[in-house]
């Protein structure tokens, strides 16, 4: 549990410093509240936050379908009619996850206090992003709040089933790489060294591909593989400082938009989370500029939240949105064209589930004809690398054959 200082005015109008441990600030104030303390700073301690920075649990990811069944049994308890602290307090006792549960019983807490679930919430948006607290929010407002956890619940499942395909189909491809790479390794670092010496002992000469084979090998083998690797380490993090810019991210997601075989992929998968996002904000009762806002920080594409904030903006002043969302590269003129109508109709929110749900299907097949594709391709990459690696290995063998006989 951290630990944080304090800074307070006690009951007798002294200020007081100290230490106190706590689930969080909010847990932190209100034990000292308790004591009749009033804080005036409270800050967690540096060397328990640097402790717990590099603690193994903090370098685990978030467990998604961790917080899916958590929405969904939270919308199943109080549908049926259980308090929302209640609710809390048992999904609570569910929780497996040690920092997710001290998370729960914190935002518990707060809203005993009378605070919002939704400000609770938002307090850790490493579980709870934009979307979930503004539909919480909107539930709390229009007093349909498992209503609204049963329809982000089915949002969450709906994302993480595609996000899951994604990834399932580039296991196949990635365990072919790996035992690509692990086969070149072995062979150029054990089996072509020993056979390229003995070749030379016998006063033979090895042919051109094995002494390449073998002067690779010698890199590999030797310091000036951490020269490289260096190299490679300084490559990748100034990429990525040039990403962390505006102007990196917006050259890296065009590219990524613009590549032959995985673009069209990936343009589909943001279009797709865009229509789903924004027909589920509006669908919660949330306005179309609120709902903007939100889809523009959680869109994921530089490209793509340029066109929703012009989109906002346009709706600001009184415009419509498809125009930006035409001439933003990212979604076709069919698409926004789909979007023009429903948004003269009224049916807006409507026509962006069809379209999420059209792209949804699009997807799994630009899916299932990648991994078609790239997997016999990667079966023939391995074994023209291998038959080369083979081929420099048998041949000088063969020379000394033939000169044996």
């Amino acid at each position: 549990m951290p630990t944080y200082h304090y800074t307070a005015i006690a009951a007798n109008g002294k200020k007081v410093k100290g230490n106190i441990a706590a689930e969080s600030p909010f847990a932190a104030r209100r034990q000292l509240r308790l004591r009749n303390i009033h804080p005036s700073s409270v800050d967690e301690v540096a060397s328990v936050k640097k402790t717990e920075t590099w603690s193994l649990s903090s370098l685990q990811g978030v467990n998604k379908a961790q917080i899916v069944d958590f929405t969904k049994q939270m919308a199943t308890l109080l549908n049926s009619g259980i308090k929302l602290t209640e609710a809390l307090s048992v999904l609570t006792m569910q929780v497996s996850d040690v920092k997710f549960r001290h998370a729960i019983n914190d935002i518990r807490d707060r809203v005993m206090t009378g605070e919002s679930l939704a400000d609770a919430m938002k307090d850790y948006d490493r579980y709870f992003d934009v979307i979930f607290v503004s539909m919480i929010r909107v539930g709390e407002v229009t007093g349909n709040l498992g209503g609204s956890l049963k329809t982000m619940a089915t949002f969450m499942e709906k994302r993480h089933r595609v996000e899951s395909k994604i990834v399932t189909a580039m296991v196949y491809p990635m365990v072919l790489i790996f035992f690509c790479l692990a086969a070149i390794m072995i062979l150029t670092t054990k089996v072509i060294p020993t056979i390229g010496e003995q070749i030379i002992n016998a006063g033979q000469e090895l042919p051109w591909i094995t002494q390449q084979l073998m002067n690779f090998s010698a890199v590999l083998t030797s310091w000036k593989i951490f020269v490289l690797l260096g190299a490679i380490g300084a490559i990748v993090f100034f990429v990525k400082q040039f990403f962390a810019t505006d102007r990196g991210a917006y050259f890296r997601d065009k590219t990524i938009l613009s590549l032959p075989l995985f673009g069209p992929l990936i343009k589909q998968r943001v279009v797709s989370r865009f229509a789903a996002t924004l027909s589920t904000l509006l669908g919660s009762g949330l306005a179309m500029a609120e709902s903007l806002r939100i889809v523009a920080e959680t869109t994921g594409n530089v490209l793509m939240k340029k066109a929703v904030k012009q989109a906002r903006e346009r709706i600001m002043s009184g415009a419509d949105i498809a125009s930006p969302l035409r001439d933003s590269g990212v979604i076709s003129p069919a698409i926004a064209h789909m979007v023009a109508v429903g948004e003269k109709s009224g049916e807006l929110e409507t026509m962006l589930q069809n379209i999420s749900s059209e792209l949804e299907e699009s997807t799994d097949m630009v899916i299932e004809r990648l991994s078609a594709a790239v997997e016999p391709v990667i079966i023939v990459f391995m074994a023209g690398v291998i038959g080369i690696i083979a081929y420099a290995t048998i041949m000088p063998i063969l020379r000394i054959s033939s000169v044996q006989f």
